[in-house]
């Protein structure tokens, strides 16, 4: 009923929300059901592929926050790709993503770890290492 009486908005932003809820995909699948061709959504998504997270989990140290990227109240996590998944599988096609960068990108000391882990992972070092830099994603989608 919601997404009936709000089907002629044709831009859903959701700033840091997707994560909150227990049914992202199915939130953006109703939305792509309604949403006029011409239509976009917005996302600005926390990334759990970010270096901070990577380092904690390693040795460990996951507990959560009051914010940032262990809020106690998110609910799902993403990374770039992942965000990507969610999107086409609910029918939209990303347009442009936007990295948020917290701090200096030249100055992150896990990188050449990172970077390790992904050779062994038998994936490309490089793009584990970029992917691991933003701290959120924007993500711009419409209709396919």
């Amino acid at each position: 009923m919601f997404f009936d009486t709000h089907k002629d908005r044709d831009c859903w932003v959701f700033a840091d929300a997707l994560e909150h809820l227990v049914d992202p995909w199915l939130v953006l699948k109703k939305i792509r059901q309604v949403i006029p061709s011409h239509g976009s959504v917005i996302a600005c998504i926390p990334n759990a592929q970010n270096w901070s997270l990577v380092a904690s989990l390693a040795i460990g140290d996951f507990r959560y926050q009051d914010s940032g990227l262990l809020d106690r109240t998110h609910l799902r996590w993403f990374t770039r790709k992942t965000i990507f998944e969610m999107f086409e599988g609910a029918g939209f096609e990303v347009e442009s993503v936007t990295s948020r960068i917290i701090g200096d990108a030249n100055d992150v000391p896990f990188l050449p770890i990172i970077r390790e882990i992904a050779k062994f992972a038998r994936v490309d070092p490089d793009i584990a290492a970029l992917e691991s830099i933003p701290f959120q994603y924007v993500f711009l989608a419409r209709p396919k």
